[in-house]
C-alpha cells in the first residue's frame, strides 16, 4: 500500500481495497471483419449468456451481390456443429474439408449467417469455387432484413443436401374463419338488465317472480 507503506496479502485494512480498472475488450476477428452496412443482433440467449446471432442488412443490398470467400479452419472433423448454421466442405488437394470455426477468431463474420428454413426467406446462396466458399445475394435485401443462406444446386450435391426447400407449412390451406353476426341482446322489461340469450332472460326473470 504506497499510503501507509506496508506489502500486503490482499487488500489494505486501512486504506481499503485498489479501484481496478479493466481493459478495453476487443473484438473478436470475425466481428471485426463485418462490412459497414452489416450488423449482428442477438436473437436469442441461451444457457451460459450464450448469443444466437443474426446477420441483419443496414441499407439496400444489390442481387448479385458476392461475399467470401467464408474463413474457417480446414478438419476432416467438424468440432463445432450448431443447427442454425451451414455445414460447409471444400475440395481441396483432392480431399474433402470441413470449413470449421470453433470460435470467433477462426473465422469471419460470414459464421454468423444462419441457414434459411424456406425459399422466402433466403437471400443468399452458397457455392464453392476454386476451393472456396462464397455467398452471393439471389435477390436485393432491404435494410433490417436478415441474411440467411441455402446451397446452390451443384454445391448442394457435392454436400450430399437437398437443393429443395421442404415447406414447413401445410399444402392444405386452413378455413377462413366464421364471422359471427351481432346478436341483439334480450332485455328485462321489469328491470332493463341485457342478456346475451333467451335462456338467461327467462331465469332471470323467473328471479322477479319470486319477489313478487
Amino acid at each position: 500500500c504506497e499510503d501507509c507503506g506496508k506489502s500486503l496479502i490482499g487488500e489494505c485494512k486501512l486504506h481499503g481495497p485498489l479501484i481496478r480498472a479493466k481493459d478495453r475488450v476487443i473484438p473478436s476477428r470475425a466481428r471485426l471483419t463485418l462490412p459497414h452496412y452489416l450488423t449482428l443482433r442477438v436473437l436469442e440467449l441461451r444457457a451460459g449468456n450464450q448469443q444466437i446471432l443474426g446477420v441483419f442488412a443496414k441499407k439496400v443490398i444489390q442481387k448479385r451481390t458476392q461475399f467470401g470467400p467464408y474463413v474457417g479452419q480446414l478438419s476432416t472433423k467438424l468440432t463445432c456443429y450448431d443447427e442454425s448454421r451451414l455445414v460447409l466442405q471444400v475440395l481441396k488437394d483432392g480431399g474433402k474439408y470441413f470449413l470449421d470455426t470453433p470460435n470467433e477468431d477462426c473465422g469471419n463474420w460470414m459464421m454468423f449467417v444462419r441457414l434459411a428454413r424456406n425459399q422466402e426467406e433466403q437471400t443468399l446462396v452458397a457455392y464453392q469455387h476454386c476451393g472456396e466458399v462464397y455467398f452471393t445475394t439471389v435477390k436485393p435485401i432491404e435494410p433490417h432484413t436478415e441474411l440467411k443462406v441455402w446451397y446452390a444446386a451443384d454445391y448442394a450435391k457435392f454436400m450430399e443436401a437437398s437443393a429443395v426447400f421442404i415447406k414447413e407449412e401445410s399444402d392444405v390451406s386452413p378455413l377462413p374463419p366464421v364471422t359471427k353476426e351481432p346478436v341483439d341482446p334480450w332485455i328485462c322489461s321489469s328491470c332493463g338488465s341485457t342478456f346475451a340469450t333467451f335462456a338467461l332472460l327467462e331465469s332471470h326473470q323467473c328471479i322477479h317472480k319470486d319477489r313478487v
